[in-house]
């Protein structure tokens, strides 16, 4: 077999893997020895964004960033150690809020709280119900979380290469990395509107709105508003809310600011200036239930991306950020 039917076979063995490991997932996995994680994880995270509202847009996007360069193991949370430096430290994950991180830690703790529960519950999996609870308390929809993956060995910084979408990417880029993964296009527009909440600071965006260049697909009067807020010379890491209409609330907003030639990044608004995906952001722009339909099927496929459920792959963290001694 030739180099290339040997990668084909290859790719193909993978899939077939992770189809095994998203097929051992079940949304009732814990119902023996911690019947009431869904109730404790959602009241944690309940007083978690009563604190502080970011925590919505942080968590969506710590899931993210997790289940996108190891799976979906929570290895994104593992600190750094005197030999190694994690995930969390790439340059990619830097601007990674705390209060992301935070969520995890004080619903692992509430959980951890209840003696029939404790060190039963993986950090992957209440990441992954923490995530779902922040869309719901932003307005977003509700869905059924398949539980039973396994926290991640390992943590470092170079596997982070190359795996997440930079915000200048394309659509064939965007495309192409969301494959990589078992994602469609479909599940790429529909993940995106995560951006419906959250902020990005003005270094993220700033090619974007150079006075002499300012991006031919962005809404003049945006680019002003964008030029007025992140001048240059500002502090870089000053930061944005994403969506300038509806900030907090999890909805198509994102859309309709795409229709409107209001996206924040390069790799927003091609959704729309692509002739391709235009017709799928036009469409949800138009009806929210059939975003939401989509956004729940893309987050169930993401939440089987690299699962590990082998005991020779993963176990379960008595601390989210440090490996069991």
């Amino acid at each position: 077999m030739g180099g290339a039917g040997m990668r084909v076979l290859a790719a193909v063995l993978a899939l077939a893997a992770a189809t095994r490991c998203a097929a051992q997932l079940k949304q009732d996995y814990y119902a023996a020895v911690c019947p009431n994680l869904e109730s404790i994880v959602q009241d944690a995270v309940a007083k978690k964004v009563q604190e502080t509202a970011i925590a919505v847009g942080a968590t969506i996007r710590l899931f993210f960033h997790d289940c996108f360069v190891e799976g979906c193991d929570a290895s994104v949370i593992l600190v750094s150690t005197g030999n190694n430096t994690a995930e969390k430290d790439h340059p990619s994950n830097l601007s990674l809020a705390g209060d992301g991180f935070d969520t995890v830690i004080q619903a692992k703790a509430a959980v951890d709280a209840v003696p029939q529960c404790a060190n039963q519950v993986s950090c992957a999996d209440i990441l992954a119900l923490a995530t779902r609870d922040a869309i719901v308390l932003a307005g977003g929809p509700t869905y059924p979380v398949e539980l039973g993956r396994l926290d991640g060995l390992s943590s470092t910084s170079t596997s982070v290469d190359g795996k997440l979408p930079p915000p200048s990417f394309n659509l064939d880029q965007l495309t192409a990395i969301f494959a990589a993964n078992n994602l469609s296009q479909t599940d790429m527009i529909a993940l995106s509107a995560a951006h419906t909440v959250g902020f990005a600071h003005c270094g993220t965006f700033s090619s974007r709105i150079q006075p002499a260049a300012v991006d031919p697909t962005l809404d003049a009067s945006y680019a002003a508003e964008l030029q007025a807020a992140c001048p240059a010379g500002v502090d870089p890491n000053i930061a944005l809310e994403i969506d300038p209409i509806t900030p907090h609330a999890f909805d198509n907003q994102y859309f309709i600011n795409l229709v409107q030639g209001r996206g924040l990044f390069t790799s927003d608004q091609v959704l729309f200036s692509d002739d391709r995906s235009r017709p799928t952001v036009v469409q949800w722009s138009q009806n929210s239930s059939d975003f939401e339909q989509a956004f729940v099927a893309a987050m169930t496929n993401l939440g089987r991306v690299g699962v590990k459920t082998d005991p020779s792959q993963g176990n379960i963290r008595r601390d989210c950020a440090f490996l069991n001694n």
